[in-house]
């Protein structure tokens, strides 16, 4: 898929594949692309060139059937600014034919049921990210597309969504998941690509990708005078002893490698 806005490539000949039941991280600061893949695979924007198929089917060609087997969170996904949250979620419940007690449920699980009455727009930025993660996934659609789901929230919170995205995966629920978090990436997603500046700079699953640039064969010793140094992983022992603080295998992490990948950082 590629895609221009005017003079700016936004997508540049990107391509990957999603299976049913998996967690797929795609991965990329600010402004790489992440959120406009997501318009393009649900048929918000078109692609300049190149095919999408989602549900088996051409993304220009779903039907009203296709569109509610899809759950998106995303800032262009608005909601009824007046509307409480509570009513704006009952909506979306009605809607879809889901039980009240179903969403109660889900709004105890992500801290909202106490503040269920306070109007939309009187909500703090990560309680309206709850807000639409809930409207996303209520329906238990077939694939959910979330945009940078846990922006705004603590850690506390982080997990407790975490808990709510792998649950849904195990039902066999596909989920497309931007971050620029690449702890969560690690923890929660099956694969990931790497976006930069519209293209996909690495893929695959993210423990493969560490073990790519990872340097397994050697170790780090840090001595108690502040020094360090890098040996191969067999030569450790000559190093255990009295001066010797720690000795740590030399595993990558993704942020690592995407700096190693692009020189630039990711987003705080």
């Amino acid at each position: 898929v590629n895609k221009k806005f005017k003079n700016t490539v936004a997508l540049d000949n990107v391509s990957f594949e999603v299976s049913e039941g998996e967690i797929f991280g795609f991965l990329g600061p600010s402004g790489a692309g992440k959120t406009t893949t997501i318009n393009i695979l649900t048929s918000q924007l078109d692609a300049d060139s190149g095919e999408v198929e989602i549900l088996g089917k051409n993304s220009q060609n779903l039907t009203y059937n296709d569109f509610v087997k899809i759950g998106i969170m995303s800032d262009n996904v608005g909601f009824y600014d007046r509307l409480t949250l509570y009513d704006n979620l009952k909506f979306f419940a009605k809607f879809h034919n889901v039980s009240i007690d179903y969403l109660d449920n889900l709004l105890k699980r992500l801290d909202l049921y106490d503040d269920r009455f306070k109007r939309a727009n009187q909500l703090s930025t990560g309680m309206k990210q709850r807000m639409l993660l809930i409207r996303a996934i209520l329906h238990t659609p077939k694939i959910v597309f979330l945009d940078e789901p846990t922006s705004g929230m603590d850690p506390t919170l982080s997990k407790k969504v975490h808990d709510i995205l792998l649950e849904l995966k195990n039902k066999g629920i596909s989920i497309f998941l931007t971050t620029h978090n690449m702890d969560e990436a690690t923890k929660l997603c099956d694969n990931v690509a790497l976006l930069y500046k519209g293209k996909i700079v690495e893929a695959g699953s993210p423990q493969l990708i560490i073990d790519k640039y990872s340097q397994n064969d050697k170790v780090k010793i840090v001595f108690f005078d502040g020094s360090e140094k890098i040996v191969p992983k067999e030569e450790a022992s000559k190093y255990l002893g009295i001066n010797t603080k720690t000795i740590n295998s030399l595993e990558n992490n993704l942020e690592n490698i995407f700096i190693q990948l692009t020189g630039d950082k990711l987003n705080d």
